[in-house]
Formats: structure tokens, sequence, C-alpha cells
């Protein structure tokens, strides 16, 4: 069974970091935590019609966090720094 590309990338992610990172020609963009990067890269370009030069992943770990005295645990989320070709762009505002 095929993963659907929008079953991969997520959502993206704004923050400062991010924000700054797309002056370098990066997007970053929350994934699937079983996406490998080859599947990260088609995604992105039949999505978003560009070229992808790299794909950087890193897992942030859920954290330990109580509400009312009861323990919880937040899930694991997988980010990915996705590089784009020079003189390519991603318009995150704009959406799909």
């Amino acid at each position: 069974m095929s993963i659907s590309k929008f079953d991969i990338i997520r959502n993206p992610v704004v923050t400062e970091k991010s924000t700054m990172a797309s002056e370098a020609n990066q997007v970053v963009f929350d994934v699937a935590i079983d996406a490998t990067k080859p599947q990260i890269k088609k995604a992105v370009e039949e999505l978003f019609s560009v070229k992808v030069k790299a794909v950087n992943t890193n897992v942030r770990k859920g954290k330990v966090k109580r509400f009312r005295g009861i323990i919880g645990r937040r899930k694991d989320v997988k980010k990915a720094i996705v590089t784009l070709v020079d003189g390519q762009s991603i318009d995150i505002a704009t959406g799909l």
C-alpha cells in the first residue's frame, strides 16, 4: 500500500527559526514519523512543483506532561528541513 503525499507532508512549521531558514532557501515541514528522505523529497517536488536539493530530518521526542495530576505524554514529531535548488521557492502563506 502506497502512502499519499498528503499523508507524508503534514503541515509547514512557522517559527522564527524556520522563517530565518527560508532566507537560506530552506522550508521546514512536520512529516509522518515513518516517512523516509526519498519519500519526503518526492512528495515536496510533486506538491509544490519545485526541485529539491537536500532533505534533513530530525525527530523531536514527546514530553511527559501532567494535566490535573494525570500523567500523559505528547507524541513524537518528525521534522524535515527541505533545501531547495537556487531560484526555487515555496510560499507557505498561500497554501496549495
